[in-house]
Protein backbone atom coordinates (compact mmCIF):
# COMPACT_ATOMS: atom_id res chain seq x y z
CA UNK A 1 0.00 0.00 0.00
CA UNK A 2 1.31 3.33 -1.07
CA UNK A 3 1.12 4.24 3.10
CA UNK A 4 3.06 1.66 4.24
CA UNK A 5 6.45 2.24 3.74
CA UNK A 6 9.14 -0.19 2.81
CA UNK A 7 11.43 -1.44 5.46
CA UNK A 8 14.30 -1.04 5.88
CA UNK A 9 13.30 2.90 4.86
CA UNK A 10 16.70 4.96 4.12
CA UNK A 11 15.97 8.13 5.48
CA UNK A 12 17.86 9.84 8.05
CA UNK A 13 15.81 10.25 11.20
CA UNK A 14 16.31 8.09 13.97
CA UNK A 15 12.50 7.43 14.87
CA UNK A 16 12.19 4.82 11.55
CA UNK A 17 13.61 2.26 13.70
CA UNK A 18 10.33 1.63 14.24
CA UNK A 19 9.39 0.33 10.94
CA UNK A 20 8.89 -3.06 12.38
CA UNK A 21 5.28 -2.16 13.68
CA UNK A 22 4.06 -1.77 10.41
CA UNK A 23 0.57 -1.61 11.53
CA UNK A 24 0.84 1.62 13.61
CA UNK A 25 3.98 2.91 11.27
CA UNK A 26 0.92 2.65 8.43
CA UNK A 27 -1.54 4.69 10.24
CA UNK A 28 1.05 7.40 11.50
CA UNK A 29 2.62 8.09 8.32
CA UNK A 30 -1.03 7.89 6.45
CA UNK A 31 -2.14 10.87 8.45
CA UNK A 32 1.08 12.65 8.21
CA UNK A 33 0.63 11.90 4.75
CA UNK A 34 -3.04 13.06 3.85
CA UNK A 35 -2.19 16.32 6.44
CA UNK A 36 0.70 17.61 3.61
CA UNK A 37 -3.16 18.80 1.47
CA UNK A 38 -2.68 21.99 3.28
CA UNK A 39 0.68 23.22 1.40
CA UNK A 40 -0.95 21.96 -1.66
CA UNK A 41 -4.26 22.95 -2.06
CA UNK A 42 -4.49 26.51 -0.40
CA UNK A 43 -1.07 27.64 -2.27
CA UNK A 44 -2.11 26.61 -6.01
CA UNK A 45 -5.27 28.24 -5.33
CA UNK A 46 -3.61 31.67 -4.04
CA UNK A 47 -0.85 31.28 -6.96
CA UNK A 48 -3.87 30.83 -9.40
CA UNK A 49 -5.10 33.69 -8.49
CA UNK A 50 -1.95 35.59 -8.37
CA UNK A 51 -1.09 35.08 -11.52
CA UNK A 52 -4.55 36.14 -12.93
CA UNK A 53 -4.42 39.38 -11.45
CA UNK A 54 -1.15 40.01 -12.02
CA UNK A 55 0.12 40.39 -9.04
CA UNK A 56 4.46 40.26 -8.32
CA UNK A 57 5.81 37.27 -8.84
CA UNK A 58 7.75 37.07 -5.41
CA UNK A 59 4.39 36.13 -4.08
CA UNK A 60 3.37 33.26 -7.00
CA UNK A 61 6.96 32.34 -6.20
CA UNK A 62 6.03 31.98 -2.67
CA UNK A 63 3.19 30.26 -3.37
CA UNK A 64 4.99 27.82 -5.68
CA UNK A 65 7.29 26.61 -2.85
CA UNK A 66 5.26 26.52 -0.32
CA UNK A 67 3.32 23.74 -2.60
CA UNK A 68 6.29 22.28 -3.26
CA UNK A 69 7.18 21.42 0.46
CA UNK A 70 3.93 19.83 0.75
CA UNK A 71 4.48 17.86 -2.46
CA UNK A 72 7.91 16.86 -1.00
CA UNK A 73 6.61 16.11 2.24
CA UNK A 74 3.94 13.44 0.75
CA UNK A 75 6.27 11.57 -1.14
CA UNK A 76 8.65 11.42 2.05
CA UNK A 77 5.68 10.34 4.67
CA UNK A 78 4.89 7.93 2.29
CA UNK A 79 8.24 6.43 0.81
CA UNK A 80 10.19 7.09 3.83
CA UNK A 81 13.17 6.83 1.45
CA UNK A 82 16.54 9.26 1.27
CA UNK A 83 15.89 11.21 -1.69
CA UNK A 84 12.17 11.62 -0.75
CA UNK A 85 13.74 13.42 2.29
CA UNK A 86 15.65 15.94 0.25
CA UNK A 87 12.67 16.36 -1.57
CA UNK A 88 10.78 17.29 1.80
CA UNK A 89 13.53 19.61 3.85
CA UNK A 90 15.49 21.43 1.13
CA UNK A 91 12.29 22.73 -0.19
CA UNK A 92 11.78 24.11 3.61
CA UNK A 93 14.83 26.02 3.22
CA UNK A 94 13.55 27.74 -0.32
CA UNK A 95 10.52 28.46 0.56
CA UNK A 96 11.76 30.39 4.05
CA UNK A 97 14.28 32.22 1.46
CA UNK A 98 10.88 33.31 -0.39
CA UNK A 99 9.20 34.12 2.45
CA UNK A 100 12.04 36.30 4.03
CA UNK A 101 11.96 38.22 0.47
CA UNK A 102 8.39 38.79 0.81
CA UNK A 103 8.27 40.09 4.02
CA UNK A 104 11.42 42.51 3.97
CA UNK A 105 10.13 43.79 0.77
CA UNK A 106 6.45 44.13 1.49
CA UNK A 107 6.74 48.16 2.48
CA UNK A 108 7.93 48.97 -0.81
CA UNK A 109 5.49 51.14 -2.60
CA UNK A 110 7.08 50.28 -6.54
CA UNK A 111 7.11 47.23 -8.63
CA UNK A 112 11.18 47.31 -8.22
CA UNK A 113 13.62 43.77 -7.57
CA UNK A 114 16.16 44.31 -4.12
CA UNK A 115 18.76 42.18 -6.37
CA UNK A 116 20.90 42.31 -3.70
CA UNK A 117 18.83 40.41 -1.00
CA UNK A 118 18.00 38.16 -3.31
CA UNK A 119 21.79 37.36 -4.38
CA UNK A 120 22.00 36.72 -0.92
CA UNK A 121 19.04 34.40 -0.17
CA UNK A 122 20.05 32.48 -3.39
CA UNK A 123 23.36 31.90 -2.59
CA UNK A 124 22.40 30.88 1.22
CA UNK A 125 20.00 28.42 -0.08
CA UNK A 126 22.57 27.14 -2.55
CA UNK A 127 25.22 26.94 0.40
CA UNK A 128 22.74 25.23 2.75
CA UNK A 129 22.01 23.06 0.11
CA UNK A 130 25.53 21.66 -0.41
CA UNK A 131 26.45 21.39 2.98
CA UNK A 132 23.31 19.59 4.31
CA UNK A 133 24.39 17.08 1.14
CA UNK A 134 27.85 16.64 2.77
CA UNK A 135 26.85 16.66 6.49
CA UNK A 136 23.45 14.49 6.13
CA UNK A 137 22.83 15.68 9.46
CA UNK A 138 19.03 16.71 10.21
CA UNK A 139 19.67 18.99 12.97
CA UNK A 140 21.80 20.88 10.74
CA UNK A 141 19.00 21.17 8.50
CA UNK A 142 16.82 22.10 11.85
CA UNK A 143 18.97 24.69 12.57
CA UNK A 144 19.00 26.51 9.34
CA UNK A 145 15.32 26.21 9.00
CA UNK A 146 14.20 27.90 12.48
CA UNK A 147 16.97 30.50 11.76
CA UNK A 148 15.37 31.60 8.41
CA UNK A 149 11.68 31.17 10.68
CA UNK A 150 13.10 33.60 13.70
CA UNK A 151 13.80 36.10 10.57
CA UNK A 152 10.20 35.67 9.52
CA UNK A 153 8.85 36.14 12.92
CA UNK A 154 10.74 38.91 13.97
CA UNK A 155 9.90 40.73 10.78
CA UNK A 156 6.15 39.72 11.43
CA UNK A 157 5.64 41.52 14.41
CA UNK A 158 7.65 44.51 13.43
CA UNK A 159 5.05 44.46 10.64
CA UNK A 160 2.36 43.69 13.16
CA UNK A 161 3.11 46.57 15.35
CA UNK A 162 3.57 49.08 11.95
CA UNK A 163 -0.18 47.96 10.91
CA UNK A 164 -1.49 48.91 13.88
CA UNK A 165 -1.41 52.39 13.24
CA UNK A 166 -1.46 51.96 9.34
CA UNK A 167 -3.97 48.84 8.61
CA UNK A 168 -5.22 48.22 12.39
CA UNK A 169 -7.67 45.37 10.25
CA UNK A 170 -4.60 43.47 9.08
CA UNK A 171 -3.28 42.68 12.78
CA UNK A 172 -5.33 39.95 13.36
CA UNK A 173 -4.37 38.13 10.58
CA UNK A 174 -0.89 38.73 11.26
CA UNK A 175 -1.14 37.33 14.71
CA UNK A 176 -3.04 34.44 13.60
CA UNK A 177 -0.59 33.20 11.42
CA UNK A 178 2.36 33.70 13.88
CA UNK A 179 -0.07 31.71 16.63
CA UNK A 180 -0.48 28.94 14.27
CA UNK A 181 3.07 28.51 13.65
CA UNK A 182 3.63 28.61 17.41
CA UNK A 183 1.08 26.02 17.94
CA UNK A 184 2.83 23.66 15.01
CA UNK A 185 6.00 24.37 16.60
CA UNK A 186 4.95 23.20 20.38
CA UNK A 187 2.92 19.93 18.74
CA UNK A 188 5.63 19.47 17.12
CA UNK A 189 8.36 19.57 19.95
CA UNK A 190 5.60 17.30 22.18
CA UNK A 191 5.40 14.95 19.20
CA UNK A 192 9.32 14.54 19.38
CA UNK A 193 9.64 14.48 22.80
CA UNK A 194 6.58 12.09 23.46
CA UNK A 195 6.72 10.14 20.48
CA UNK A 196 6.79 6.20 22.25
CA UNK A 197 4.22 7.04 25.13
CA UNK A 198 1.95 8.53 21.88
CA UNK A 199 2.34 5.77 19.89
CA UNK A 200 1.81 3.36 23.19
CA UNK A 201 -1.40 5.48 24.05
CA UNK A 202 -2.64 5.09 20.51
CA UNK A 203 -2.80 1.22 20.30
CA UNK A 204 -5.39 1.43 22.87
CA UNK A 205 -7.45 4.03 21.48
CA UNK A 206 -10.04 3.56 18.10
CA UNK A 207 -7.90 4.47 15.14
CA UNK A 208 -10.43 7.58 15.06
CA UNK A 209 -9.40 8.89 18.41
CA UNK A 210 -5.99 8.21 18.13
CA UNK A 211 -6.08 10.21 15.13
CA UNK A 212 -6.44 13.55 17.17
CA UNK A 213 -2.89 12.90 18.77
CA UNK A 214 -1.10 12.38 15.15
CA UNK A 215 0.97 15.52 16.64
CA UNK A 216 2.84 15.12 13.71
CA UNK A 217 0.32 15.56 11.17
CA UNK A 218 -1.21 18.49 13.52
CA UNK A 219 2.27 20.16 13.16
CA UNK A 220 1.70 20.06 9.17
CA UNK A 221 -1.69 21.25 9.37
CA UNK A 222 -1.14 24.25 11.66
CA UNK A 223 2.21 25.24 9.87
CA UNK A 224 0.89 25.19 6.15
CA UNK A 225 -2.37 27.00 7.65
CA UNK A 226 0.12 29.43 8.75
CA UNK A 227 2.42 30.14 6.00
CA UNK A 228 -0.46 30.80 3.88
CA UNK A 229 -1.70 33.23 6.11
CA UNK A 230 1.80 34.95 6.16
CA UNK A 231 1.76 34.85 2.45
CA UNK A 232 -1.14 36.13 2.02
CA UNK A 233 -0.24 38.95 5.30
CA UNK A 234 2.87 39.98 3.01
CA UNK A 235 0.98 40.22 -0.40
CA UNK A 236 -2.09 42.56 0.97
CA UNK A 237 0.24 45.97 1.35
CA UNK A 238 1.40 46.35 -1.82
CA UNK A 239 -2.40 45.72 -2.90
CA UNK A 240 -3.53 48.46 -0.90
CA UNK A 241 -2.93 52.10 -2.64
CA UNK A 242 0.07 53.38 -0.64
CA UNK A 243 -0.90 56.77 -1.22
CA UNK A 244 -4.53 56.21 0.91
CA UNK A 245 -4.38 53.77 3.48
CA UNK A 246 -8.10 52.78 4.29
CA UNK A 247 -9.28 52.37 8.28
CA UNK A 248 -12.82 50.89 8.08
CA UNK A 249 -13.76 52.57 4.69
CA UNK A 250 -17.50 52.53 5.18
CA UNK A 251 -19.13 49.99 2.39
CA UNK A 252 -16.13 48.20 1.91
CA UNK A 253 -12.62 48.33 0.32
CA UNK A 254 -12.20 50.23 -2.76
CA UNK A 255 -9.58 48.30 -3.83
CA UNK A 256 -11.90 45.58 -5.49
CA UNK A 257 -8.49 43.73 -6.54
CA UNK A 258 -8.19 42.59 -3.08
CA UNK A 259 -11.01 40.45 -2.88
CA UNK A 260 -10.78 39.19 -6.47
CA UNK A 261 -7.02 38.07 -5.13
CA UNK A 262 -7.84 37.12 -1.91
CA UNK A 263 -11.66 35.45 -1.96
CA UNK A 264 -10.58 32.71 0.88
CA UNK A 265 -10.33 35.22 3.23
CA UNK A 266 -13.50 37.61 2.43
CA UNK A 267 -14.27 38.40 6.18
CA UNK A 268 -11.78 40.94 5.44
CA UNK A 269 -14.28 42.67 3.72
CA UNK A 270 -16.11 43.28 7.39
CA UNK A 271 -13.59 43.12 9.63
CA UNK A 272 -12.82 46.95 9.79
CA UNK A 273 -15.44 48.87 12.17
CA UNK A 274 -17.90 50.81 10.34
CA UNK A 275 -18.59 54.23 9.81
CA UNK A 276 -14.10 54.61 9.14
CA UNK A 277 -12.02 57.11 7.72
CA UNK A 278 -9.88 57.32 4.93
CA UNK A 279 -6.28 58.39 5.90
CA UNK A 280 -3.72 59.29 3.45
CA UNK A 281 -0.25 58.79 3.76
CA UNK A 282 0.88 62.03 3.72
CA UNK A 283 -0.42 62.51 7.39
CA UNK A 284 1.27 59.28 8.63
CA UNK A 285 4.88 59.11 9.35
CA UNK A 286 6.86 55.68 8.50
CA UNK A 287 9.05 54.14 9.92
Amino acid sequence: MWLCPPCPPTSLCSWLKLCSHRGSLMREHGWNTVSNLIFILPPLYGAIQTYKDGLEKRYLAAYVTLTAVGLGSWCFHMTLKYEMQLLDELPMIYSCCVFVYCLYECFKYKNTVNYLLLFLLIAYSLGVSLVYLKLKQPVFHQVILYTLQIACIFKSLLSCSYISRVYPWLRGLGYTSLSLFFMGFVLWNVDNILCEKLRELREQMPPIVGAVTQFHAWWHILTGLGSYLQILFSALFPVLEPSCCVWGFPGGFPQEKIFSSFSMLSFLETAAPSGGQVVCSEQLEYT
